[in-house]
């Protein structure tokens, strides 16, 4: 009985081995595939738009506040992303070049809860929105 105890033993050890084996390689797995996940999202580019359900009155609000802040020439007549000229695009453009001078920050981004954080470029035709 000595002698089967010994090899009992022995598998356990063998067995053991395999486990933390097994379990280092998850350890490893799990924390290069998280380093990963989190330089991806680092990276990912946004921009911030103007809600759609956002009525007349707050988009023009968000254009102005905006624009007291960050230069908004590119809405001027004849620059790229005057046309088409519709609040709701302008306020886009107007609170993303607000977005982006000021880090790109989730709540630089709120414009009391008239803007939406996108990771689709929205620049349309000639009108690049900028990403900083």
């Amino acid at each position: 009985t000595k002698d089967c105890r010994a090899v009992l033993s022995l598998r356990q050890i063998q067995t053991m081995a395999k486990a933390w084996m097994c379990m280092c390689f998850l350890i490893f797995f799990h924390l290069s595939s998280e380093r990963n996940f989190i330089k991806a999202n680092a990276e990912m580019k946004t921009w911030c738009v103007a809600k759609p359900s956002s009525d007349q009155a707050t988009l023009l609000d968000n254009i102005n506040y905006a624009c007291s802040h960050v230069d908004c020439r590119i809405l001027s007549s004849g620059c790229p992303c005057y046309s088409p000229g519709n609040l709701i695009n302008h306020a886009s453009i107007a609170m993303n070049l607000y977005y982006q001078a000021n880090g790109r920050n989730y709540w630089n981004c709120n414009f009391k809860n008239s803007g939406l954080i996108v990771i689709t470029n929205p620049s349309y035709g000639n009108c690049y929105y900028e990403y900083t």
